[in-house]
């Protein structure tokens, strides 16, 4: 399914798999890609948030702006910023999905490498326990950079790997291997989430989480 956006006025348009929007739409907000005009990511992530939950519009959110690896991604720059998503916000008053991009858009962080460390992060959050950081790396006491967690609470030297499923192949395996060595010779706690921890907001991940924290010394008011 296609979703157009014609200015209003414009003449009627009915195609098959085509969804025709009548709103307004500014210069800025069209970009042009492969030769074909689109909205910009941050004008996309407004008009999602007529069809998404929430969750939904946070995951879009931090995909937005998270900082790219150019040796995967190609490139270097964020799609957009946390400001272009405000500025859309602040633009488009009485917009439907307002509402919801509002409150999507206070939870939306720099850092999520994946829809599941966004979800992870959100389900930590609203069970109660201190909001994790995002792939900061961790830095040794002789000040040697070492991996970054996906999620982690450097206060209590608790690292979080969301591991998908390419972690079952074997080269995958060994370096999971390294990596978990790494931690205990850098005094950290590991904790491994699959998606077998993600049902029911993600309930036994935070329960593993929890358990680390409170072994770690939180006591529920840090």
């Amino acid at each position: 399914m296609f979703h157009i956006i014609r200015p209003e006025g414009a003449a009627h348009l009915n195609r098959p798999h085509v969804v025709v929007h009548r709103m307004k739409l500014y210069d800025d907000e069209v970009t042009v890609h492969q030769g074909i005009p689109v909205t910009t990511p941050e004008r996309t992530w407004l008009d999602l948030a007529e069809l998404l939950t929430v969750d939904e519009l946070v995951v879009a959110g931090d995909s937005c702006v998270r900082v790219p690896r150019p040796e995967f991604d190609g490139r270097d720059m964020p799609l957009c910023t946390i400001a272009d998503l405000q500025r859309m916000i602040d633009r488009h008053k009485g917009k439907r999905g307002l509402r919801k991009a509002k409150e999507a858009i206070k939870m939306v962080r720099v850092g999520s490498d994946s829809p599941q460390e966004t979800l992870l992060r959100l389900a930590v959050v609203r069970a109660g326990l201190p909001e994790p950081e995002l792939n900061v790396p961790i830095i040794a006491e002789d000040g040697t950079r070492h991996h970054e967690p996906d999620l982690s609470y450097r206060k209590y030297r608790i690292g979080i790997e969301y591991e998908g499923e390419h972690h079952g192949e074997e080269l995958q395996v060994v370096r999971d291997i390294s990596r978990s060595e790494r931690y205990s010779a850098l005094g950290w706690t590991e904790v491994r989430i699959s998606k077998r921890h993600m049902p029911n907001d993600a309930k036994s991940a935070v329960a593993k989480i929890r358990t680390a924290l409170i072994q770690a010394g939180w006591r529920g008011s840090d």
